[in-house]
């Protein structure tokens, strides 16, 4: 009878403590600080490139001598390795915006 109320209790002291360690935890991020820089089908990248990448990370791609053929690897990487729904049609203009303003 003891046993089975001192693992009735343990059990109980469990839950309370695993339900508190599982409480939501909030936080902020911080505000981004770049933004898109203004160009030609600017509005087909933030709505292509944006669901998943903040202009920051895009800006901290490192510089590179070929840019068009860089943007195209990595546009054409993100469709076929990652999925991106990105429309045919789409991809010539994000690549040009892409080499143009990066």
């Amino acid at each position: 009878m003891q046993r089975t109320v001192l693992i009735a209790i343990t059990l109980v002291a469990a839950a309370a403590v695993g339900s508190v360690l599982a409480a939501p935890v909030n936080y902020n991020t911080p505000d981004e600080v770049a933004a898109f820089k203004p160009g030609p089908n600017l509005e087909v990248v933030q709505g292509n490139c944006a669901a998943c990448h903040s202009s920051d990370y895009i800006a901290t791609q490192p510089p590179m001598k070929d840019k068009k053929g860089f943007w195209q690897a990595e546009v054409t990487k993100m469709i076929k390795v990652y999925g991106a729904p990105i429309d045919d049609a789409d991809v010539g203009k994000i690549v040009d915006y892409l080499a143009a303003t990066y």
